[in-house]
């Protein structure tokens, strides 16, 4: 049986949907006697101020059709951001709430006067845009799975893509966080049982992943910041290494407006040029990064980062010279 709290939300929707509410239409749709849906009807009347009426021919009916049941305090501004929320999470795909959230807002949206919500809609939709780079293609299948094991502390068997390697490999997995990076980078935080370590793994690179009866404990030393302050980019590494890049007076602005790492630090130097310090866990990522900016940047340790933009530069240039 319906608590009184949501028989009173489908009760709102029944009399607005149908031309003739009689007690006995609304007692059938509830499950409840009509002596209960007259007290409810009461209740919206006398507690909620709800402009009800009752005719021969209509039924129970609203006098004033615009008037809306403000059973959830969202304020304007609130539901606003909601919809901007679902239209970033729609501009980012890749993530499984997408058309949970849009259902919960079109809800949250019958309980404002109409006209305010098309105007809230046309303001989201016509000035303000929202594009990302590149989109994933996640299974929401196994994102829930992922989040539900990680509430019950449950192990998975799941078989794993490796770009780098282009292969996959199966594993048992304790996963311990999931973790949205730059909006489009998704990620599950644990300890996986072929390595004995902690490992992260992108979910949307997951091929297949089924929970296994066996819980597991967490380890009581895993701290998420160690791990998450560690990523550049979309790279996570195995350890730390620190790194140091040294950007012209051209390419300094672009470096100094943006906090690319939570731990870098930038050095001032008198001809508006820029060293940038950080400490990442790879290295793959920082080289693609600083290549992006051609002959802006330039690293000056460590010096296995030095050989691995030598290397790529050298193997660029036989694209473009001799043969």
């Amino acid at each position: 049986m319906l608590r009184q709290e949501e028989r009173i939300v489908r009760l709102d929707q029944l009399l607005r949907n149908r031309d003739r509410t009689t007690a006995q239409y609304l007692a059938d749709e509830l499950e409840v006697s009509e002596r209960t849906v007259r007290a409810d009807i009461a209740f919206l009347r006398d507690r909620l101020h709800a402009p009800i009426l009752y005719a021969k021919q209509q039924g129970y009916h609203y006098q004033d059709p615009t008037w809306r049941l403000s059973t959830y305090p969202l304020t304007q501004g609130e539901l606003f951001a909601l919809t901007l929320g679902a239209r970033m999470l729609k501009a980012y795909s890749g993530t499984a709430y997408r058309q949970e959230l849009e259902t919960a807002i079109a809800r949250l949206s019958e309980r404002l006067p109409e006209q305010n919500w098309v105007d809230l809609q046309k303001l989201s939709e016509e000035h303000m845009l929202f594009r990302a780079e590149a989109t994933l293609d996640l299974d929401p299948v196994i994102w829930n799975n992922l989040e539900n094991a990680c509430h019950r502390q449950q192990s998975v068997q799941m078989t794993y893509y490796t770009a780098s390697r282009n292969s996959t490999s199966d594993r048992v997995f304790d996963p311990y966080l999931l973790h949205i990076y730059r909006g489009t980078n998704p990620y599950v935080i644990g300890y996986c049982h072929n390595r004995k370590m902690i490992r992260w793994f992108r979910v949307d690179r997951i091929r297949k992943l089924e929970p296994k009866i066996d819980s597991f404990v967490r380890d009581p030393n895993f701290e998420p910041s160690q791990y998450l302050d560690q990523i550049f980019q979309c790279e996570v590494g195995t350890g730390t290494v620190d790194v140091k890049i040294h950007f012209n007076p051209a390419t300094a602005p672009y470096i100094r407006e943006r906090k690319w790492h939570p731990s870098q630090k930038l050095i001032e130097h008198t001809d508006e040029s820029v060293t940038l310090t950080m400490t990442v866990g790879g290295l793959n990522d920082i080289k693609r990064w600083v290549l992006s900016y051609g002959k802006g940047a330039r690293v000056l340790s460590p010096p296995n980062l030095i050989a691995m933009i030598k290397a790529e530069i050298e193997g660029m240039m036989s694209y473009y010279t001799g043969d």
